[in-house]
């Protein structure tokens, strides 16, 4: 095993309440946060619907291995990361990747099996450039606020706000998620920029849900159709919202077009 890989990751589990559902739900953050976004509201709501939910916090965040070089880190090792976890399952789960997770579920899905995916405002797989040059001309300051996260600056209020949330937020939230909010792997950045982009060729795509908000600055509509059209998809596209859609005030109104998903899908 190389020297990366030793160590825990940080797995947060919320066992199914009700009788349980047949697939397990592994839920992939997204930068600059950890398996947390995904406790707040997502966990509990699935799992008091029966199923088997389960969040990461990939190498160098939260409390996984690697903080202390997170740099180093490159989307293959989150990919290896997110592999370590369904190699623990008893069978393949449905992936939900958030933003840079949603980039880490497409690249697992070149050399592994899953029973579903789910891209929520996930980078497209034509990767961030067009995201970073949109957000260059609309919010400038925004990008460069963004950038000076990847430092030791810790994000300012107004930041987290203007990326995350459309609707209104308490201070005492945005607080809270604003130390929450750690920096993100240069390497893992350039991987979705340029360098390591995902090949539909490489797959063999499992059901597959692509989602967007409406008022995502980050990744916009017209980026999550992008996604949606290269595999063969229509967008669902959860009005009122921003990027953060499992941290909004009403967060079950994405919640809910996820379920009746999972319902509809025969795994």
């Amino acid at each position: 095993m190389m020297p990366w890989r030793q160590g825990h990751l940080e797995i947060l589990h919320h066992p199914p309440c009700t009788p349980a559902r047949s697939v397990p739900l592994v839920f992939v953050h997204g930068a600059y946060t950890a398996a947390w976004c995904w406790e707040e509201y997502f966990l509990p709501y699935f799992a008091a619907r029966g199923f088997d939910a389960r969040a990461v916090s990939l190498s160098g965040h939260g409390r996984s291995r690697g903080r202390s070089y997170l740099d180093s880190l490159s989307i293959a090792d989150y990919v290896a990361d997110v592999a370590e976890v369904v190699d623990s399952l008893e069978r393949p789960p449905v992936l939900i990747g958030h933003s840079m997770g949603g980039m880490v579920v497409q690249k697992y899905l070149e050399e592994h099996p899953a029973a579903g995916a789910v891209l929520m405002a996930s980078v497209p797989p034509q990767g961030l450039l067009s995201s970073a040059f949109g957000l260059a001309f609309s919010r400038p300051h925004l990008l460069g606020d963004l950038n000076r996260i990847m430092g030791s600056d810790g994000p300012g209020l107004e930041t987290i706000r203007q990326a995350m949330f459309h609707e209104a937020v308490e201070l005492d939230r945005l607080r809270r998620y604003a130390h929450l909010c750690q920096p993100e792997s240069h390497r893992a950045l350039w991987d979705m920029s340029l360098f390591g982009l995902p090949r539909l060729s490489r797959m063999q795509p499992p059901p597959m849900l692509v989602m967007g908000a409406e008022h995502d600055v980050l990744i916009q509509p017209s980026q999550v159709g992008l996604t949606a059209r290269h595999y063969g998809l229509e967008p669902l596209i959860v009005p009122g919202m921003g990027h953060g859609m499992m941290l909004e005030p009403s967060w079950e109104a994405a919640a809910r077009p996820l379920l009746e998903w999972l319902e509809g899908v025969d795994f």
